[in-house]
């Protein structure tokens, strides 16, 4: 799929720092889901793992509107967060990453997978205890047997809504893994999307205490941090367009 894609999958997760670098993946999702709303974009969320401090270990959701993948495909790799955690008591500012993956949304169709080869399991989806989305066999495992990629959706809608976005998951994981083999054949081993998520290997640092956000391939800077946690970071996009393209 070209860069026109009109949805898109990101895939956010936390990487080195513990409970604080979950908070920062979820300072992540709020920056491209606040993002999408300004722009009238629908945002469905199909998979979380909230961590015990609030945040997320792995959270998973589509975004679908016009020019998504071109405005949003700069965002894979590693961010790095620099900020004193509100638990540290000594002031010590502390660093932590997490990994952003964004994958153009494909049709099942497009890539023609074996349903021969899918496994498909329903389980009981998981989330605060209480709710009635516990006691339901709503959430949806799906395994690509030739390559073990798994995928896992749930969300408070049916079965056969959470059955058809894992299927639809599953086909862009398995085309994006055939792309990577492509491209290794082509021009050698390269370096994953998203990297080992170790605090050297970052394409952004966003450092608090001096309210500053560092983009290190285009060596760009920019201010006003909780702006761009409320979605606010159309400069930023254009100038990413501008210089990496």
């Amino acid at each position: 799929m070209g860069n026109s894609a009109k949805a898109i999958i990101i895939e956010i997760r936390a990487g080195v720092g513990g409970d604080e670098a979950a908070l920062f993946a979820g300072d992540l999702f709020r920056m491209y889901s606040r993002y999408a709303q300004n722009k009238n974009w629908e945002v469905l969320l199909l998979s979380e793992h909230r961590s015990e401090a609030g945040g997320y270990k792995e959270i998973i959701f589509e975004i679908k509107g016009e020019n998504a993948f071109e405005n949003l495909k700069y965002e894979a790799g590693v961010h790095r967060v620099q900020r004193v955690p509100k638990t540290e008591k000594t002031g010590r500012i502390h660093t932590s990453t997490a990994t952003v993956a964004v994958l153009p949304k494909l049709e099942r169709a497009q890539i023609k997978l074996n349903p021969k080869d899918i496994i498909i399991e329903t389980t009981k989806a998981s989330g605060p205890g209480g709710q009635y989305v516990n006691k339901r066999m709503t959430a949806v495992r799906a395994v690509h047997k030739p390559t073990q990629i798994t995928v896992f959706c749930q969300t408070e809608r049916s079965l056969e809504q959470n059955k058809e976005q894992a299927l639809s998951l599953l086909a862009s994981r398995v085309e994006e893994q055939e792309r990577r083999k492509t491209i290794s054949d082509i021009e050698g081993k390269r370096r994953e999307q998203i990297g080992s998520a170790d605090r050297g290997e970052k394409i952004r640092t966003y450092n608090f205490p001096q309210d500053r956000i560092t983009d290190h391939r285009i060596n760009k800077k920019w201010h006003n941090m909780e702006a761009f946690f409320e979605g606010k970071i159309d400069k930023m996009v254009k100038q990413l367009k501008q210089g990496l393209k």
